[in-house]
């Protein structure tokens, strides 16, 4: 028999009895168990046979021969009966064991050995009998059992006391386990808050299902100890916090999802968000606790610097880059298998903990043979394709088609082929349905399909095929649109398998993580694409490896089958990169290949050949699943960097702080994810004797070889997270590059591709052509040029896909690239969707929340603008500096929809070709952006489509003279876009994100509202921009007049205002919020404003822009009133306090350089009768002194007067923040720029209530209305009246007396926070 043919999963288990003749071993038996492989009925196979003990013998061998101990067999025995039920049951030894030790056997320990018991042979059968007859012990009477420790696993106990002793370390907060399914991550995480005696732990899921499963391995846990726990279903938070006992919480995180505390829509779970938690376990981390919401969970659990938080997962493929190797325990199928190889070489035939855990055997099977058209440009079985299914949406499948063929595949014939494939006998054939014999092995099997379509049309072809007719189909994937409840489908699988022999699970999500179905022996994966994640693969497959017991035979190995080769390898090369560090280089990985395939073989199958792969093959694959990474993460990856560079020139090394001051210029937007700081160009074997140096004769010398290490690896880092800064602008310029198809794209030609203007545009500023050239040694080449052509081909392949699948790729695509810096922002899909759906309409790709993409875009109607604008086939669309193409893509998309409804006759391509031809302009200002704008809306395709580059775009924009004639040029059909005669071409609208900043200078000005005052002069119907919110405050850099055109401005239908912008860019700084607007030309009257504040609650009103007597915009509709009130008492501007910047003439640069104001000296000490002064220096506040002959150069009058100095710029200009700490100026005191002086006051006490006046929620409000930066003018205080300041003010009195209601007061209240 071939050692690649399949064997029946389960076997029967036997025990055996043994003796050592000799003094040591007198009056003792050693009780074990193992395995055998037998096809016939269990009665043949009676006690002592001759199968029965060669069986035992083989297993005893294993652990004896290499002591050279003679042992003699007395017995064996199978593990296995039938039960009063007439069922098959089985037993381990550890059950007989415990039979003997219930009966008083003692148990005896020798060589490490736990399973020698102080008996004779009839004791042992008598005890097997007892056993079989359900009986606890030997004695007559039952025998209750006495409570015990639960005993771990080696693995499980050093993964607790790995634990254990790094959160004793009071500095240290996060650990995660990167353990397999299987490992026993409950119970041991438990064990970790026992030992360390947690008072209150919370246990966070993804999964409120296992609930119960936890509640039962806490019973085992604290059984000895007095601890609570809690859940929905148990003792409820309030309950358990009032004992003041230690408990354990259970939680789904979905629930904490929806709290008011992060920002949801419910007001519940306060009490869990208000605990001050010692323990946080996330269990099954990977899902849900990257995202900007699973985050602020998170972050509102976490009780400051106490909290301790556990990470476990099975597939952590998205948080390893946040621990390093300290904060990590693994344990993978490689170690627990070799685990229970090792087991009996060590522990002398004991009862193996690892034992129960099944091996993996993986098949991959070659279809590209008899199913050609179904590969895509990776060369990958594509089966989406294959399994397409007619839904009846003409968008979706690209063709109107009948009723009748609805919910068919679309290549049924194929897909009845493939049925056929894997079930028909043939000589040799190793398809896993092929024999009788195969069922038999496979009779219970989960299959993985795309989706919930793709299911239930599969369910029907199964119960019509010859072979699979005979299986019960459980199909979980859902009847319609929406997948069923997990605990639901649990319950389908259960009832399928508990009442027929044969049964397929189909399924399209469900079922693959936490959940045990035991009778599944193989998982056959027919679906997902060679850029799967691993993580959900890796998930998948090790559902079938469930311990199991069945029909009195044990599951010894497990099964997948797998139709994709080049995908198994890559997935399971990815497992292989998540245990060997990033910076290692392939010794590392050869060597954890090696152990990989020792232990899970892979095994490809092409017709009737088999050949097993090797190490040097998944090495390939291994380099192929980097490529793949790094194009998936938009190359802000550490595989992408040549790690083996070897020792830095002196050149190198000036040429990093080259780069360094690039970088450090260009503000990049956010520190690298995955650079091992202490591995980089490191083996494992290197680290190893990098951790193993011997002792230097020469301490000193030693001293100096650490410090060159040390220096190496700190200048690879910086080196790596300059050439960050670089790596993620460069897939954008990949996707663009106007270039053939077929040709690749390396460091050496990208220079050439992207021109001058537009390398300046998309590159750091200063980072020259040839700088990146000297870069080429730093980057791995393969991985780079492999990258890029990933990124390309994903392009290509969209072509084939009808037009909504393809702009739902074009999107996914653009999700991968990441913000070059922290200013410059690539519009999200999202943000598209979510500007023009909420403005003009049209089909969104999004949920009516903006969080989740939808399957089917929604349709969106508007009224009068969606009728002139995304519905009307004659449109003409602007927009104004693109550079993705995001905002033109989502246009066309509706127009193209309403042509076909015009016209369904025509073609689809042909309406795509013609939408862009005749409806969609777009503007930009560099050449590359051209051609990524062309890639969007095109592809590789040659269709026409309407992109111009403009050159000096941005300053014509901003120059009155020239904006005039720009406008002029845009609108000539005829002469500038050249598809007509028209010299003034109508716009319907004009849409976009402008550029909102530029540097001149020293100077950063605003932008954006010279491109929005640009759209206005080209005198569209409709304009709708997306901007920052800071103009509605103005500014003296050009906002002002803006300002006051906008709210006089009675066009603009309607305002959507973001208090956090984080709500609509996550991650971006953009100071004061954003907003976007939808400015209609024969609109006059009131404008529909939404604000979304804090609360992240929407606050629509119908108003007027402009307030009555206020010069800048109030954003909050409530405090329009409360202004009015404020302002009817006719009382001075506290702004009259407050000074002009620099109010004693003294820069901020004045501790640095004192000789440049006169002064020779500071003094850090108090000098008598001196004058001090107040400033910063290196970020902190500090105090300097200088004698009273220094003379005053402003405000000399204030000097020996009470005052009060509060610093120009604190917080970020959101409503309720904090004052920047004041200060009671005494007299002799003065401060530099960094503060403002407010007074002069008529002695200490009116200072002081002038101060208490400044700390109340009433004035901090009023400042808060015209704060919306972190800086601060005098103006900025002009809301707010001054106090007669002889009394003390409280917010009680100040409500009282401005006459604020209730609603008021509880608005201010609630908004604003005190003050410390």
């Amino acid at each position: 028999m071939s050692k690649y043919n399949y064997t029946n999963p389960f076997s029967y288990k036997l025990i055996y009895i043994f003796r050592i003749n000799d003094d040591q071993h007198s009056g003792i038996l050693k009780v074990g168990d193992t395995s055998i492989d037998y096809a016939g009925s269990p009665d043949d196979l009676t006690p002592s046979c001759e199968l029965l003990n060669k069986a035992a013998k083989e297993r005893i061998n294993q652990y004896t021969r290499t002591a050279g101990i003679k042992y003699e067999l007395l017995y064996t025995e199978l593990a296995f009966y039938k039960g009063s039920d007439g069922k098959n049951y089985a037993f381990i030894d550890k059950k007989l064991h415990k039979v003997l030790t219930n009966s008083g056997i003692q148990k005896v320990e020798l060589y490490g050995a736990q399973e020698w018991f102080k008996t004779d042979l009839e004791t042992v059968k008598n005890a097997i009998a007892a056993l079989k007859a359900g009986r606890k012990s030997l004695s007559s009477t039952e025998i209750s059992e006495d409570k015990s420790p639960i005993v771990l696993r080696p693995s499980q106990i050093e993964a607790v006391e790995k634990t254990v002793k790094y959160f004793k370390k009071k500095s240290n907060k996060q650990f995660l386990w990167n353990a397999k399914m299987r490992f026993g991550k409950t119970l041991a995480a438990m064990e970790v808050a026992k030992r360390l005696n947690f008072a209150k732990t919370l246990i966070l899921t993804h999964r409120p299902a296992v609930s119960e499963g936890w509640f039962d391995d806490f019973k085992k846990v604290f059984y000895d100890v007095k601890w609570y726990y809690g859940s929905n279903s148990h003792e409820g938070i309030d309950s358990l916090l009032k004992r003041g006992e230690n408990f354990i919480y259970f939680k789904s995180i979905q629930d904490l999802r929806g709290s008011a505390e992060v920002g949801g829509k419910f007001a519940k779970n306060q009490d869990i968000f208000k605990t001050d938690w010692d323990f946080l376990i996330i269990d099954e981390a990977h899902e849900g606790t990257r995202t900007n919401l699973g985050k602020d969970v998170l972050d509102s659990l976490k009780n400051g610097e106490n909290t301790k938080v556990l990470f476990l997962s099975g597939t952590p493929f998205n948080l390893v880059s946040d621990f390093n190797e300290d904060e990590t325990y693994s344990w993978t199928y490689v170690d627990e298998q070799r685990a229970k190889q090792e087991w009996f070489e060590t522990h002398l035939g004991d009862s193996n903990p690892y034992g129960d855990l099944p091996s993996m055997k993986i098949y991959t099977f070659e279809l590209s043979k008899q199913f050609k058209n179904f590969q895509d440009s990776d060369k990958a079985f594509n089966f989406r394709e294959f399994f397409r299914v007619w839904t009846g949406d003409a968008l979706r499948d690209g063709k109107n088609v009948s009723s009748s063929e609805i919910g068919h595949f679309v290549h049924e014939k194929d897909v009845r082929h493939f049925l056929d494939l894997i079930s028909h006998k043939s000589d040799g054939s190793m398809y896993p349905f092929a024999t009788e014999e195969f069922r038999g092995y496979f009779n219970h099997t989960l299959w993985m399909v795309p989706g919930v379509r793709e299911a239930k049309a599969l369910s029907a072809l199964l119960k019509e095929h010859e072979i699979f007719r005979h299986f019960e189909i459980a199909n979980v994937a859902g009847d319609g649109d929406e997948e069923q409840n997990e605990d639901d489908a649990l319950k389908v699988v259960r009832n399928a398998i508990d009442n027929n022999q044969y049964t397929i699970t189909l399924s399209c999500g469900k079922l693959t993580t936490g959940v045990t179905v035991k009778e599944w022996t193989a998982v056959l994966m027919l679906a997902g694409a060679y850029s799967t994640s691993a993580m959900g693969y890796l998930q998948t497959i090790f559902r079938v490896q469930s311990p199991a017991i069945i029909d009195g035979r044990q599951k010894e190995v497990c099964y997948v089958f797998d139709f994709a080769p080049d995908r198994t390898l890559k997935m399971m090369a990815d497992a292989v990169n998540m245990s060997t560090k990033a910076g290692k280089t392939d010794g590392g990985q050869k060597k954890a290949m090696g152990k990989l395939l020792n232990f899970c073989p892979i095994i490809s199958i092409d017709g009737t050949n088999m050949r097993e792969y090797d190490v040097d093959q998944m090495l390939t694959q291994l380099k192929r699943a980097y490529i793949d990474k790094v194009s998936q993460n938009g190359f802000d990856d550490a595989h992408i960097y040549n790690y083996n560079i070897g020792a830095f020139t002196e050149k190198d090394k000036e040429f990093i702080k080259h780069l360094s001051a690039i970088v450090k210029a260009s503000n990049q937007s956010k520190a690298p994810s995955d650079i091992p700081i202490n591995d980089l160009g490191f083996d494992n074997e290197e680290h190893e004797k990098d951790d193993t140096q011997p002792k230097s004769d020469s301490q000193t010398q030693k001293s100096e070889d650490n410090k060159k290490r040390k220096e190496e690896r700190e200048r690879r880092r910086t080196l790596i997270s300059n050439l960050r800064a670089i790596s993620i602008r460069i897939p954008l310029l990949v996707y663009g590059a106007d270039i053939p198809f077929e040709q690749d794209i390396n460091i050496d030609n990208l220079t050439d591709i992207v021109d001058d203007v537009s390398w300046e545009e998309f590159m750091p500023k200063g980072l020259s052509k040839e700088d990146f050239k000297r870069c080429k040694k730093f980057y791995d080449e393969t991985i780079f040029v492999g990258a890029g052509r990933a990124i390309r081909n994903r392009i290509k392949d969209a072509e084939k896909l009808p037009v909504m699948e393809r702009v739902k790729e074009i999107a996914e695509i653009f999700g991968t690239f990441r913000n070059p810096d922290k200013e410059t922002v690539l519009t999200p899909w999202r943000v598209v969707n979510m500007h023009l759906g909420n403005c003009i309409g049209g089909f969104n790709f999004f949920d009516e929340d903006f969080k989740r993409t939808l399957e089917t875009p929604r349709c969106i109607d508007h009224g009068k603008v969606s009728k002139e604008t995304v519905w009307n086939t004659d449109a003409k669309i602007l927009e104004v500096n693109s550079k993705t193409g995001l905002y033109p893509l989502y246009m066309a998309y509706s127009i193209f929809t309403a042509r076909r409804q015009k016209k369904p006759e025509v073609s689809d391509e042909q309406h795509w070709a013609d939408t862009l031809k005749d409806n969609i302009f777009v503007l930009c200002k560099t050449p590359m952006a051209v051609s990524i704008t062309r890639r969007t809306l095109a592809g590789f395709r040659n269709l026409q489509v309407n992109a111009k580059y403009r050159k000096d775009l941005v300053k014509d924009a901003q120059e009155e003279s020239s904006r005039e004639k720009l406008a002029s040029e845009i609108q000539s059909g005829k002469n500038f876009w050249k598809i007509n005669e028209d010299n003034i071409m109508k716009f319907d609208a004009i849409v976009g994100n402008p550029p909102y900043q530029e540097a001149k200078g020293t100077n950063i000005v605003p932008i954006f509202n010279h491109f929005m005052t640009l759209a206005k002069e080209i005198n569209p119907r409709y304009i709708s921009m997306i901007m920052p919110s800071r103009w509605m405050k103005g500014g003296n850099r050009g906002l002002d007049d803006f300002m006051k055109e906008t709210l006089a401005d009675t066009r603009i239908e309607l305002l959507h205002d973001y208090i956090d912008p984080k709500e609509v860019f996550p991650g971006v700084e953009i100071k004061g919020g954003v907003c976007y607007l939808l400015w209609g030309k024969s609109h006059k009257g009131m404008c529909k404003y939404s604000l979304h504040d804090v609360s992240k609650k929407e606050q629509s009103v119908e108003r007027y822009l402009k307030t009555e007597g206020c010069d800048s915009f109030v954003r909050y509709p409530i405090c329009v009133s409360i202004l009015e009130k404020v302002r009817n008492f006719n009382e001075q501007s506290f702004s009259g306090l407050v000074s002009v910047r620099e109010p004693y003439g003294l820069k901020s640069d004045f501790f640095k350089h004192p000789q440049k104001y006169g002064v020779e000296h500071l003094s850090k000490d108090p000098i008598k009768d001196g004058i001090k002064i107040y400033g910063l220096e290196n970020l902190k506040r500090v105090e300097r002194y200088v004698p009273n002959s220094y003379k005053v150069k402003r405000r000399e009058e204030t000097l020996n007067s009470y005052k009060i100095f509060i610093p120009n710029a604190y917080g970020c200009g959101a409503i309720g923040e904090e004052l920047g700490t004041p200060i009671l100026g005494t007299p002799m005191s003065i401060c530099t720029e960094t503060f403002y002086l407010i007074g002069p006051f008529q002695g200490e006490d009116e200072s002081k209530n002038a101060l208490k006046y400044l700390k109340t929620k009433f004035f901090r409000l009023l400042v808060g209305l015209k704060k919306i930066t972190q800086h601060t003018t005098r103006d900025t205080y002009s809301f707010v009246p001054i106090q007669d300041f002889s009394r003390p003010w409280t917010d009680g009195e100040l409500y009282k007396k401005y006459a604020l209601t209730d609603e008021e007061i509880d608005f201010i209240e609630t908004m604003i926070k005190p003050m410390k």
